[in-house]
Formats: structure tokens, C-alpha cells, sequence
């Protein structure tokens, strides 16, 4: 694996939340459940209000 890859992989592990931009744990375990990077506030909020 070249360094290129290694970096990629590294920022896409940074816990931020794509939807509410803040920094939690939950976004790593939810983009290894569902592949989504959202926290679980607002994978509850998708699930409840789904638009």
C-alpha cells in the first residue's frame, strides 16, 4: 500500500459528521454499519424523518 492510499484512508477516519459537521465517536461505528459518515443524532433524525 503506498503512502497516497494510507493518507486517503486516514482522512476518511477523522469522526466528523457529513451532515452536522461535528466531531463523535458514533460516525466511525455507523460508516462501518451503514457506510454512511453521519453520528448517531443524526442517523436517528434520517431514520425518524426520512427526506
Amino acid at each position: 500500500m503506498t503512502k497516497e492510499f494510507k493518507d486517503v484512508d486516514l482522512e476518511e477516519l477523522d469522526n466528523i459528521c457529513e451532515e452536522c459537521n461535528k466531531k463523535d465517536e458514533s460516525v466511525n461505528e455507523n460508516l462501518i454499519l451503514t457506510g454512511f459518515k453521519v453520528c448517531k443524532s443524526c442517523r436517528t433524525s434520517k431514520t425518524v424523518f426520512p427526506v
